[in-house]
């Protein structure tokens, strides 16, 4: 069945007419490069002359793409999405530190949304990123095979340690515990130490999962083997596909001769391999849940339409689809409104820490072709929509 991406009214059905004119003016705001540009320059110099903006941006952009400052502050927003049958998935998305005690905070807020899932129907699942547990260098040393000494020993212990008591908990509690994908410096430490979980919670059902950045040409065989390592060593695997958001990064890094290129030549490219993937984990689903995390339209109708084609129930709970919060509203709720499992990433956090976040959210709608565009257009449509039903 194809899925009507187009109608707004089931996309904006929890937005009122002013929250619709003020994410009207937000994408018209970033929708040029310049302009994030220069948001972004003056937001952190208004932050390191303690001006008060701090109001400005949570009422606006942070409103937009976040669900709070703290979970209690996103239980409104996750029950109303559930109300129309969308799921949540709380990210505490503070992201850049560096230190031990930033390093345990992030692992017990992580720990606070698996205890919150476990008894929130809305929220199926938990998530981190690596890069708020460990230090990016270490993760380096560790992903190269290189000789650590002893303070860094103790410290990999330390960020080890974290994962396990992470995973224990979700294994206790039931809930899938998600590992964001990072920078391809310090991803394979990331893959080795997921794999190692993996075989040990992930023998009944997927609790530890994965995520694969397919814009990398080789994320579909490193796939492929992942899921051959699941049947040869008897464990349930479980991985979140995404294009990716490290692409200009990552150019810069291989273009200043630090690694080969890992991105795909282009977006046609990126497009095949991340469907291939969406085939490949569906004709495995005995043995790999997946989530296909995708503000793609194609892709979603894909999803669908693979899935009818092997007969797979829409609410079977091996296949969800995702997208970010405040982003692709009518790919989320048109599928949800088509009866398949869907969830929202919905990034909280102390507005100034999650700054990071956001300038990825700017940044992202405005180099992705056609993304501001189409939200626009669709605002547009219903609001227009709305004024000749009066």
């Amino acid at each position: 069945m194809k899925i009507d991406f187009s109608n707004t009214e089931v996309a904006f059905q929890l937005k009122s007419n002013a929250q619709l004119q003020k994410a009207r003016l937000m994408f018209l705001s970033i929708s040029r490069p310049s302009i994030v540009k220069f948001l972004q320059w003056a937001i952190k110099l208004c932050f390191k002359l303690h001006l008060p903006i701090k109001w400005i941006i949570k009422g606006t952009v942070f409103e937009h793409f976040c669900g709070g400052e703290t979970i209690e502050e996103c239980t409104t927003q996750v029950a109303a999405m559930y109300s129309k049958g969308v799921y949540s998935i709380l990210d505490y998305s503070v992201e850049g530190k560096h230190d031990e005690a930033d390093f345990e905070r992030t692992k017990t807020m992580t720990m606070r949304t698996i205890e919150y899932a476990a008894s929130n129907p809305g929220v199926p699942f938990s998530v981190f990123k690596p890069s708020g547990i460990g230090r990016h260098d270490l993760y380096v040393k560790v992903g190269k095979g290189e000789k650590l000494n002893p303070a860094e020993t103790a410290e990999w212990n330390k960020v080890r340690a974290r994962y396990y008591e992470m995973a224990q908990l979700a294994f206790d509690k039931n809930i899938p515990l998600m590992v964001d994908a990072e920078e391809v410096s310090i991803q394979q430490a990331i893959d080795d130490l997921v794999a190692e979980l993996m075989e040990k919670f992930n023998k009944e059902k997927a609790i530890v999962w994965n995520t694969a950045q397919l814009y990398r040409w080789d994320r579909l065989q490193h796939l492929k083997d992942a899921v051959a390592a699941a049947r040869q060593k008897g464990y349930f695997y479980g991985v979140k596909i995404v294009r990716g958001a490290y692409m200009e990064r990552e150019r810069r890094y291989a273009k200043a001769g630090k690694y080969t290129d890992p991105i795909q030549p282009n977006k046609a490219a990126t497009d095949q391999g991340f469907n291939d993937a969406v085939t490949f984990l569906v004709e495995n689903i005995d043995i790999a849940s997946s989530m296909i995390a995708t503000h793609n339209e194609a892709s979603s109708q894909l999803v669908s339409n693979i899935m009818t084609n092997h007969n797979i129930d829409r609410k079977d709970k091996r296949i969800y689809v995702a997208q970010l919060f405040g982003m692709s509203d009518n790919l989320t709720f048109n599928m949800a409104d088509a009866g398949h499992h869907v969830v929202k990433y919905l990034p909280f956090g102390p507005v100034q820490d999650v700054l990071p976040y956001l300038f990825r959210r700017a940044e992202e709608n405005t180099s992705i072709a056609g993304q501001t565009s189409r939200e626009l257009s669709l605002i547009n449509a219903e609001l227009k929509r709305r004024r000749h039903q009066k």
